[in-house]
């Protein structure tokens, strides 16, 4: 228990120091120093600064897709409520991970390229897969008309740029909840694949 607390505070500190000055620019010695131990020390508990950004990232990717799977899992291919319902639970959800964690968040966005190669890979693949989904949502809704005829893969991608873009200014004092943006952010997205005069 004492070297999972350990471990959940040195990548806590490393999320904190990513976020606000990026991988390359936080050594192992600055994230020993915010959890006050000996910069030698931190190898007892982790292999690398390189283990710490892979364990950070990869656990993010998995909550985001938890998050996707359990849209997808309330209405599989959106024969329930339909596409736009479930364009706009993806929303919902991403903003709902990206909210949760802000710093984690902010290091899964802009620091996954830092990753040894093979890990890169790995999370590159999962990103295409996970983007997939709102692609998927947004075709269908294309397909039945409930949607105007909008490039899938270019909409999902501008949607989802918005979406990450929450990294760089949601704090969880500011003037809008993380419900309230999530809100916003949802409709917004419906907005922009809508066709006129449809009503799902």
């Amino acid at each position: 228990m004492v070297e999972t607390t350990r471990r959940q505070e040195i990548e806590d500190a490393a999320s904190a120091l990513f976020h606000k000055h990026g991988y390359a620019g936080t050594s192992v010695r600055d994230i020993a120093r915010a959890v006050d131990i000996q910069g030698a020390s931190l190898y007892a508990h982790v292999a690398s600064k390189q283990d710490v950004l892979w364990s950070i990232v990869e656990q993010t990717a998995a909550r985001f897709e938890a998050a996707a799977e359990a849209v997808e899992a309330a209405d599989p291919g959106a024969t329930v409520f339909g596409p736009s319902v479930q364009l706009l639970s993806l929303v919902r959800a991403h903003v709902g991970v990206v909210t949760q964690d802000i710093e984690r968040a902010s290091v899964f966005v802009h620091e996954w390229r830092a990753l040894d190669r093979g890990r890169r890979e790995d999370i590159a693949f999962r990103r295409d897969v996970y983007e997939a989904r709102f692609r998927a949502a947004i075709a269908q809704g294309v397909q039945v008309g409930t949607f105007a005829a909008v490039d899938p893969a270019l909409t999902a991608a501008y949607i989802l740029s918005a979406l990450n873009g929450l990294v760089a200014w949601y704090r969880p004092t500011g003037r809008s909840t993380a419900l309230e943006i999530a809100e916003a952010y949802g409709d917004l997205s419906l907005q922009a694949v809508q066709a006129h005069g449809v009503i799902e």
